[in-house]
């Protein structure tokens, strides 16, 4: 059973829910950075919910069922054809054997997850087939002509017809923050100012971490975050959903694949429960923090 990549689109990578527990030896997480849209995918097909599936930036993506299976398609909101029929997001599809399965760019979000029933029997990696784009870890990126190898079914597609699934916003992306461990290095305004400002998604941004620019008005006068203590911090663990803070006053939120150290003061940490929203907050869309 295999699937045959025709057009790998912008960016498509394995992806499962990652290899938690090895950062003493300098290895981040990984794993799908939409969490949720991948656990949904697997559970429409019967799959274990941690099942390797493919993550799709910005669609463009094509592959052939080599074998007759079960598929689905989560994540961001956009149109996909099999055999130029179109199909639905959020439910299991049955491709037959040779079919055709084509992503469009979506209109909203930014990356689609395709789960195939079985998932994807890619060699894993400290326990994950999950791809790391900082360290390397893991299967490459896609190309095309690649056969990504599908494993052995286990429960029965579940009889789902409808699944309802809010679609990826265009507008600002409210995320939920706990004070940081270095909040105590930023004035109280800067503080005030963090949560209070609407910032800006850059282009800037990947799998490592979302860089955000300030409100237009501060961006050519003085950092917005203004720092209390300007000695040098030493290097100190890092988790998914610090908000690092560079001297230019400039936070970025780290992702899946960060790196499990860094030096620059953490003002803030996403809640877990809010890091999906940023897997599909585009380049120019507005990030505010409330308080958790």
């Amino acid at each position: 059973m295999s699937l045959r990549v025709l057009d790998p689109g912008a960016l498509a990578l394995v992806e499962d829910l990652g290899r938690p527990g090895w950062a003493a030896l300098g290895v981040s997480p990984s794993g799908a950075l939409d969490r949720a849209a991948l656990r949904l995918g697997n559970r429409l097909l019967g799959n274990d919910e941690g099942s390797a599936g493919v993550e799709l930036l910005l669609g463009g993506f094509a592959a052939r069922f080599e074998t007759e299976t079960w598929f689905a398609l989560t994540g961001a909101d956009g149109p996909a054809e099999l055999d130029g029929q179109p199909v639905d997001t959020h439910r299991a599809v049955r491709a037959p054997a040779g079919a055709v399965l084509r992503v469009g760019r979506p209109g909203r979000g930014m990356r689609s997850y395709l789960a195939v029933r079985g998932g994807i029997a890619a060699l894993p990696v400290l326990g994950s087939r999950s791809r790391d784009v900082l360290s390397g870890l893991g299967p490459e990126p896609l190309r095309a002509d690649d056969v990504l190898l599908l494993g052995d079914p286990g429960a029965p597609v579940p009889p789902v017809d409808f699944v309802p699934v809010s679609a990826p916003t265009l507008g600002a992306v409210e995320l939920r923050a706990h004070h940081g461990p270095r909040a105590d290095w930023f004035t109280d305004a800067a503080v005030e100012a963090f949560h209070d400002a609407e910032w800006t998604v850059s282009a800037e941004s990947n799998r490592v971490g979302v860089r955000l620019d300030p409100p237009a008005a501060g961006r050519h006068a003085a950092p917005l975050l203004e720092r209390r203590v300007t000695a040098e911090l030493p290097s100190e663990p890092m988790g998914a959903g610090s908000v690092q803070v560079s001297p230019d006053g400039r936070p970025t939120v780290l992702l899946a694949d960060h790196p499990v150290t860094g030096g620059y003061p953490v003002i803030a940490v996403v809640a877990e429960a809010s890091l999906d929203l940023l897997a599909q907050a585009r380049p120019g869309q507005t990030v505010t923090f409330r308080r958790a």
